[in-house]
């Protein structure tokens, strides 16, 4: 991978010279004979560039059908010169006696040859050869073997395509992780970048694979030959015209390309070495993880920033036309990327102010776990039950966070204690602080201490309060701890209580007034019951 990057940059900068790179452009149109292309032509005398295509073309065209062997060969027109002919005029082809095309100095300025003669010659050839390949293709055997050789090619890419993610899982995976520069200990989403390098590469090769699998079998086929040639050569034009400007540079869409895989690239290897300056150097220093953190994001910063200053200086590019950029890039920002930035200027001021660090212990809204990492953009909580929480760095300086270890990790926790109102409170602060004894987890200077709160509903309250070292075990001290105090009552009789409530029930006589008219019917009411039960 180092390699690839240092070498694709090298070719860049050595061979590929922008600022030299523009020519004059002709127009040209190519010849095609039954699919299969032979030259390109431009435009000559009264003739346009595809006019004279166009021209060729049906004299070429005949020459199929002929069975026997076609001869073609390079002649001079004769030219009148003080009274005597003089072989002086420009070199015509002929196939078997019939005329193709006059070759000129403007063939001679977009070909091989030095001069009209040798640009003839050699155009000539290339006739001979195609219609020599043409004429064998017309033999019966030809689309059996076609067939035969398509089938061959797409085997063949099936292979390599397998062989690539075969090769990928078992050689490219195991390299890193050999390397340090995939550590298997990390986070999924710390070798986000790596693995995307891979894929990039394998994706890259595969592509490559089926293309020119694809092209080899179009160009069997006469049919589609002259499509596969079109397509090649746009794709071709596509990627090298330098049509984009930069400054006062022109530049290629491959160039373009090339500079973004390199500048990729450079991220990468830049993680990668600070996972091995992390795993390989950092963690045998002694220093604190914090520490560790910190020395590792600030050298992938600023090797990401030495390395893009360079490898822009060597592309070739002014970084004062870089302006450009960042001001749209401000743009940006200011419509829909507030959200990114303030999260990684956030992730810059937890590295440098170290609220809180790698390693430590904190309790953040329902969140309670331990910092894994801290990263440009978000940081890792990995909790009690091991699951990775992912929190925007924002988040940590816009809310308020617990952080049981920061600067000192010795921290003190309390356990209420409630007992029955019949129980001695001497005789509970006595079972509670010999409860404590057998923890080991529990620090004995400063000394565990209990304080009677007061008079609950149904309880003497008590709260128990021990110092601890290790604050992301305090869950399961708080357990061991309430286990050794239900013990600890059960062998003094001291009785833990449950709420209790009294209810008292009074019967009665509740007199109420009522008006002359409300009595008048409650007595008609009466009367009608009483008939009603005498039927």
């Amino acid at each position: 991978m180092v390699w690839g990057l240092v070498l694709a940059l090298g070719l860049h900068v050595l061979a590929i010279n922008p600022a030299g790179a523009q020519s004059t452009q002709v127009d040209t149109e190519p010849v095609f004979l039954a699919g299969t292309y032979l030259f390109d032509v431009p435009a000559a005398g009264d003739l346009t560039a595809p006019e004279r295509a166009l021209a060729v073309e049906t004299n070429l065209a005949p020459l199929l059908e002929i069975s026997e062997p076609v001869v073609v060969h390079r002649e001079t027109r004769p030219v009148q010169r003080d009274g005597e002919t003089q072989q002086l005029g420009n070199p015509i082809i002929l196939a078997n006696d019939r005329y193709i095309m006059t070759v000129t100095s403007a063939d001679a300025s977009i070909g091989r040859g030095e001069d009209p003669q040798e640009q003839a010659e050699i155009w000539a050839a290339t006739l001979q050869e195609t219609l020599t390949k043409l004429q064998a293709e017309r033999q019966p055997g030809f689309w059996r073997q076609a067939i035969l050789r398509s089938l061959a090619a797409l085997a063949v890419a099936l292979a390599l395509h397998w062989l690539a993610g075969k090769l990928w899982h078992t050689w490219f995976k195991p390299l890193a992780h050999r390397l340090s520069l995939w550590p298997e200990d990390l986070a999924e989403d710390e070798v986000t970048g790596l693995k995307l390098l891979f894929r990039l590469s394998l994706f890259l090769i595969r592509g490559a694979v089926w293309f020119i699998t694809l092209a080899y079998i179009a160009d069997l086929f006469p049919l589609t030959r002259r499509l596969s040639f079109l397509m090649s050569r746009s794709l071709r034009e596509g990627l090298f015209a330098r049509n984009l400007l930069l400054g006062d540079r022109p530049y290629s869409l491959l160039d373009l390309l090339l500079l973004m895989v390199v500048l990729l690239g450079l991220v990468i290897l830049a993680s990668a070495l600070t996972n091995v300056l992390r795993s390989r150097f950092l963690r045998i220093t002694g220093v604190s993880l914090a520490a560790q953190e910190a020395i590792a994001v600030l050298s992938k910063y600023t090797l990401i920033l030495l390395g893009t200053v360079v490898i822009l200086q060597l592309w070739g590019i002014d970084l004062s036309s870089i302006a450009l950029i960042a001001s749209g890039l401000g743009i940006g920002v200011g419509l829909g990327l507030q959200g990114l930035v303030k999260d990684f200027v956030s992730g810059l001021v937890m590295v440098f102010e170290r609220p809180v660090q790698v390693g430590d212990f904190v309790d953040f809204g329902d969140v309670k776990g331990t910092i894994a990492r801290i990263g440009s953009r978000s940081t890792e909580i990995r909790t009690l039950d091991q699951v990775s929480i992912i929190v925007p760095n924002s988040r940590f300086l816009d809310a308020e966070v617990v952080n049981w270890s920061h600067g000192n990790p010795i921290s003190r926790i309390r356990l209420p204690v409630g007992v029955a109102y019949k129980s001695d409170p001497l005789k509970v602060k006595d079972a509670l602080l010999e409860a404590c004894e057998t923890n080991q987890d529990i620090l004995s200077v400063p000394a565990p201490q209990v304080f009677f709160l007061g008079f609950g509903d149904s309880a003497l309250s008590f709260q128990l309060l021990v110092w601890i070292a290790q604050p992301n075990r305090q869950l399961i001290i708080k357990s061991d701890l309430y286990f050794a105090i239900e013990a600890s009552l059960r062998r003094h009789a001291i009785e833990i209580p449950f709420p209790q409530r009294d209810l008292h029930i009074r019967s009665g006589y509740l007199p109420i007034a009522a008006s002359a008219e409300a009595q008048q019917v409650l007595g008609k009411l009466g009367n009608l019951s009483e008939e009603s039960n005498g039927l």
